[in-house]
C-alpha cells in the first residue's frame, strides 16, 4: 500500500540517535554508525522524529510499503547487537559553561585551564540556534589546531564559542551549516583558525561562502599555524 514513511539520507546522518530517541514506535535504530528503518512496517509516518535530527538527515516520503503496524520491537537478546546500536547520544546535547573567575588589577583571570564555553563544538553537531550564539564571537577551527599548539584556550578560545572540524576528514560542506548559524543568530565577529597544510584552506573558503550567502559581511580574520605550532596571522 501506498502510504508515508521516513527515509534517511545517510551522507547527512551522524549516528547521534536522537531520532531513534523519538520514535516511540521503534522503527529507528542506531546501526554501525547510521540511522536504520529496521522496519517499514513500524514507520507510522507522522514525522515526530524529523525533529530531533540535528542534520536534516529524515524526511517523510510516500512509498508502496507494508500497512503500519504498532507491535513493538522485540529485544535484541544479542550482546553484540547490542554494543552496536545506540539510541541517544549525549555527543550532541546542548550545554553552556560558566567558567568561574577572578578579578586582578583589573584583569579576568580564569580559575580552570579549558576555555571551551559550550558543547557541543563539533560542527557538525552543533545547532542552528543555541542561546550562546547571541553576540557571540565564533572561533571556528580546524581540530589539528589544538595540538599543533599549546596555547588555543588561553589565545584563541577565551570570550569565544569554538566551533571545530576537519574540511579533508568531515567530508561534508561546512558552508551550508555556518550560513545558517550566521544568518540567524546576532554574531558579533569571527576568527577562522586553520592549519598550514593545503587541505586545511577548505575551513577558511566556508566561512568565507557562509558570509556571503548570509548576507552578513561580518568582521572575521584567518589565523594560520603551521605543523610546528608557529602562529602565522
Amino acid at each position: 500500500m501506498i502510504r508515508n514513511i521516513i527515509s534517511i539520507d545517510e551522507e547527512k546522518c551522524v549516528g547521534c540517535g536522537l531520532c531513534a530517541s523519538g520514535c516511540h514506535q521503534g522503527a529507528l535504530k542506531v546501526i554501525d554508525g547510521k540511522a536504520r528503518l529496521i522496519s517499514e512496517s513500524y514507520c507510522d509516518g507522522l514525522g515526530k522524529c524529523i525533529p530531533k535530527c540535528p542534520t536534516g538527515a529524515l524526511k517523510v516520503i510516500e512509498k508502496d510499503v507494508e500497512k503500519f503496524s504498532s507491535k513493538p520491537q522485540e529485544e535484541d537478546k544479542n550482546p553484540v547487537n547490542k554494543a552496536s546500536i545506540g539510541f541517544s547520544c549525549p555527543s550532541i546535547q546542548v550545554r553552556e559553561f560558566k567558567r568561574d573567575t577572578v578579578e586582578i588589577k583589573d584583569r579576568e583571570v580564569y580559575q580552570v585551564d579549558s576555555q571551551l564555553r559550550q558543547w557541543p563544538c563539533q560542527i557538525k553537531l552543533m545547532p542552528i540556534n543555541a542561546p550562546y550564539y547571541q553576540g557571540a564571537r565564533l572561533l571556528i577551527a580546524a581540530d589539528c589546531t589544538a595540538y599543533a599548539n599549546a596555547n588555543i584556550h588561553s589565545k584563541f578560545m577565551k570570550n569565544r564559542i569554538t566551533m571545530i572540524g576537519c574540511p579533508k576528514l568531515d567530508n561534508v560542506d561546512y558552508s551550508e551549516k555556518l550560513t545558517e548559524i550566521i544568518k540567524n543568530n546576532d554574531i558579533k565577529n569571527i576568527d577562522v583558525l586553520r592549519m598550514s597544510v593545503p587541505c586545511c584552506s577548505g575551513i577558511e573558503n566556508a566561512v568565507k561562502e557562509a558570509l556571503i550567502n548570509s548576507g552578513k559581511m561580518i568582521p572575521w580574520r584567518v589565523v594560520v599555524i603551521s605543523t610546528d605550532g608557529e602562529i602565522r596571522e
